[in-house]
């Protein structure tokens, strides 16, 4: 029966104020709290303040969170969360604590100074509210001597990490003192309302993700020396190839920081002295010489890389020689193992060729995994009873697509005990006996449910937590209704299908559209209850496939073209105007044709982080698949009131003429891509196609009906032109737009004010997506508009503002 309303954030550093934010961003009352400075500064001097001034008592806490907000990306959805943050300082606004249902303690990480925070608190926390730190490493039960029963009762470790809003990982740690519904609560809500994948660690150094993530790297360190490998070498085996992040490993150490790193090695080293692999967090020579020479990263200007010009003045980026410790340029990576795994689209499929190959690279490989396996399987149950959490806390904290186990089960468990054997290194027990008694993997997947092995009990569970979520892949060999070489219609129980997108960046093609057609045919004539449209790649979809459209254009196969779009309009209105309700799920881009589709929808279920946007104009054409059309429809159902009806017209016509794009579905909803009261946000991503599941169970036990197609939609016509057109010939003559960017200007805004029309007009969609298409094609027959698109498919980047 919990309910936190209002959150106490102490501390505002770079943690607290971000943690701050993100509470801020679910609709939290959020007080964040400072120490007052010591001395003022140059600036408060010479207003004659004091150190008594509220605004000098605030400076440290309000520039904190200041340097937050503007940071880029962003930890707030939209800025105007900000408004819910209350700042103050501790010897002021301390007493505010008493009104808050959750305190959480973001300080130095001090031992000595976390205690004195928190008797501080003691005095003004109401009894039976939560009361949890942030620390990273700092033993939680230590913090507790002192402490009163209630205190210990309601207290827990609560570790975010950095940046909070963007990472997923949440490790709940804790102590025996800890009421078991506290740490039930703060899993659940750190799941569901917080979208985080709440771990449950145990109290020991650097906790889950920090044990076993910097064990990695500190033992990449050793092995990249005695390998004699380069940074940008270990940089392009370590990044997306692995299935982990751009920013793979030395990239990502320069952005946290070699002095962060160094502190949470020598803590671990120090710390778990009967840890068998306690010498692989000794710091290598090279890494203290780095230290000393303050080498840190992007905080000091220079790490393992460093941004500078090169002999002809160009802007460059050197990385490290590790033997010289000089700059240099970026090394050139050649391996024919990295070859054979880039033609490898399935990750778990592509593990085997990356520990299967014969160059340096393949060592690499087989050496890190076998340490990595054995580490990971020598820390159950040291920092965890269950394996999942130790996969869980690295894929959430880390940004690993799989976890160790998983990667382990890719390998093939037997595969990986050969290549530790032949390197000397003795496998746990407990894996042995798992093989012995005819269980092959540490994962299996039963009816649709992912089960991970029990030690314990030796015996497959289901994950804890789980059931509430939807996962495709597990859905793969049982649920598969249709599918074509773009998509896969699955049964996701209940009467509902779900089609998902798995083309390049989940572009949207004919096979594509295919799919889409066919999975509202077979729903509206084999009695399913609806459909929801989501995928679970790394994006909803990135748009329209452009590369089809500059070849039909470049070839002048206009009559294709032309069928071409009105096949994509055509299968928007069919998302529109089925007889069974369509549900859209988006998440991460979901640009061009994929915010086309998510205007079309019934309804939209989106993941919180939705970047959504339609960006044609980047391409040197309007949106083509019915969202020029939708924004004049929307632009008549909102606005035609009086007086606002041209400054709406700029906003809609600004929105898609500027390609502006969300950063965040909060920010999709004021962009006018969402509607508000009709879709939604969901901000767990595991919960999503659950939740657009219930969404078409809903619409559909309420008695769904099929629309009516519009014929009502009132255009301002010549009115709204003139400001478009005076507008157009206004930038141009400024020079701040090219003439092809007017002539884009001026067809954006003859489709939204429905063309040349005498007066206000009430015209059909169908009419408006008539003008939409006529404009698109009259505008791919512009040499401009070829050389951008062409541009666009060089660069293999994602259309975006």
């Amino acid at each position: 029966m919990r309910k936190i309303n209002k959150i106490a954030v102490l501390g505002s550093g770079v943690m607290g104020s971000r943690i701050a934010c993100h509470f801020a961003n679910i609709g939290l009352e959020v007080i964040l709290l400072d120490i007052a400075p010591r001395e003022l500064n140059t600036n408060e001097t010479s207003k004659g303040l004091t150190l008594d001034h509220r605004s000098v008592k605030n400076r440290i806490v309000n520039s904190a969170l200041t340097s937050s907000i503007k940071a880029n990306p962003s930890p707030l959805y939209r800025k105007s969360e900000a408004n819910r943050i209350q700042t103050g300082n501790f010897d002021d606004d301390l007493h505010k604590i008493a009104d808050c249902d959750w305190t959480i303690e973001v300080v130095i990480e001090n031992l000595d100074i976390k205690k004195k925070v928190f008797t501080k608190v003691e005095k003004h926390r109401k009894p039976g509210t939560l009361i949890t730190s942030n620390t990273s490493g700092i033993p939680i039960h230590m913090m507790l001597e002192g402490r009163s029963d209630d205190f210990k009762k309601h207290f827990c470790g609560t570790h975010f990490f950095n940046p909070p809003r963007y990472l997923k990982l949440l490790e709940i740690i804790p102590t025996p003192k800890t009421d078991q519904a506290v740490t039930d609560f703060l899993m659940n809500f750190g799941d569901k309302f917080l979208g985080k994948t709440t771990v449950l660690c145990k109290d020991t150094p650097a906790f889950i993700a920090n044990r076993v993530g910097v064990f990695g790297i500190m033992n990449l360190f050793h092995i990249v020396e005695e390998l004699e490998m380069t940074v940008g070498e270990v940089d392009k085996l370590t990044g997306p190839i692995l299935g982990r992040p751009k920013s793979a490993t030395f990239r990502t150490c320069d952005v946290v920081g070699l002095d962060t790193l160094i502190k949470v090695a020598n803590g671990v080293k120090s710390n778990c002295p009967n840890d068998e692999a306690n010498a692989q967090f000794t710091i290598p020579g090279y890494i203290s010489e780095m230290e000393k020479k303050s080498w840190l990263g992007s905080k000091s200007k220079q790490g393992f890389y460093k941004k500078g010009k090169d002999e002809n003045g160009k802007k460059t980026i050197f990385e490290l020689n590790l033997k010289t410790l000089e700059y240099g340029p970026k090394s050139k990576i050649k391996s024919p193992t990295l070859e054979l795994a880039k033609a490898e689209d399935n990750l778990a499929r592509r593990m085997k060729i990356l520990v299967s190959g014969k160059d340096t690279a393949g060592e690499f490989y087989r050496r890190i995994f076998s340490n990595l396996f054995s580490y990971v399987a020598n820390r159950v149950p040291e920092i965890s009873d269950e394996l999942y959490r130790i996969d869980q806390g690295m894929k959430a904290g880390f940004g690993w697509k799989l976890g160790p186990f998983e990667t382990w089960d890719a390998v093939g468990v037997k595969n990986a005990i050969g290549l530790m054997q032949k390197s000397g290194i003795k496998p746990a027990s407990w894996v042995l006996e798992m093989l012995e008694a005819g269980n092959e993997s540490f994962y299996k997947i039963e009816q649709g449910v992912k089960q991970y092995y029990d030690i314990l009990s030796k015996t497959y569970k289901k994950i804890p937590g789980t059931e509430q979520f939807i996962t495709l892949d597990n859905l793969r060999d049982s649920s598969v209704v249709w599918k074509n070489i773009g998509t896969t219609l699955f049964d996701l129980g209940d009467g509902v299908l779900n089609l998902e997108f798995h083309t390049k960046m989940n572009t949207m093609g004919s096979e594509v559209l295919q799919g889409i057609n066919k999975a509202i045919d077979l729903a509206e004539n084999e009695g399913w209850k609806g459909l929801v449209i989501a995928n679970q790649g790394e994006n909803f979809s990135a748009g329209a496939n452009l590369g089809m459209v500059f070849m039909l254009a470049i070839e002048q196969e206009y009559d294709e073209l032309d069928f071409a779009i009105r096949y994509f309009q055509k299968t928007m209105m069919r998302v529109r105007y089925s007889s069974i309700p369509v549900v859209i799920a988006p998440h991460s881009l979901a640009l061009g044709g994929g915010c086309e589709i998510a205007l079309h929808a019934d309804k939209v279920v989106a993941s919180a982080e939705t970047y959504t946007g339609l960006v044609e104009v980047g391409a040197g054409v309007i949106p083509g698949g019915g969202g020029t059309k939708e924004f004049a429809l929307r632009l008549a159902d909102e606005t035609f009131d009086g007086d606002i009806e041209l400054p709406s017209l700029k906003e809609k016509f600004l929105t898609i003429g500027m390609a502006k794009v969300s950063t965040s579905a909060s920010e999709a909803f004021d962009l006018g891509y969402y509607k508000k009261g009709r879709d939604r946000i969901v901000v767990n991503q595991d919960r999503q196609i659950a939740e657009a599941k219930a969404a078409v169970i809903e619409m559909a036990n309420a008695g769904y009906t099929k629309p009516v197609m519009r014929k009502d939609i009132q255009v301002l016509g010549r009115q709204g032109l003139g400001m478009v057109y005076a507008g157009a010939h206004t930038m141009y003559c400024g020079k701040y737009i090219s003439k092809h960017d007017k002539l884009i200007s001026e067809k954006l805004g003859y489709v939204l004010c429905g063309g040349d029309l005498t007066s206000k007009t009430k015209v059909s969609e169908q009419y408006l997506l008539n003008l939409e298409r006529e404009a698109f094609l009259s505008l791919l027959g512009e040499k401009k508009t070829l050389e951008r698109i062409q541009s666009i498919l060089t660069s293999g980047k994602p259309l975006r503002n």
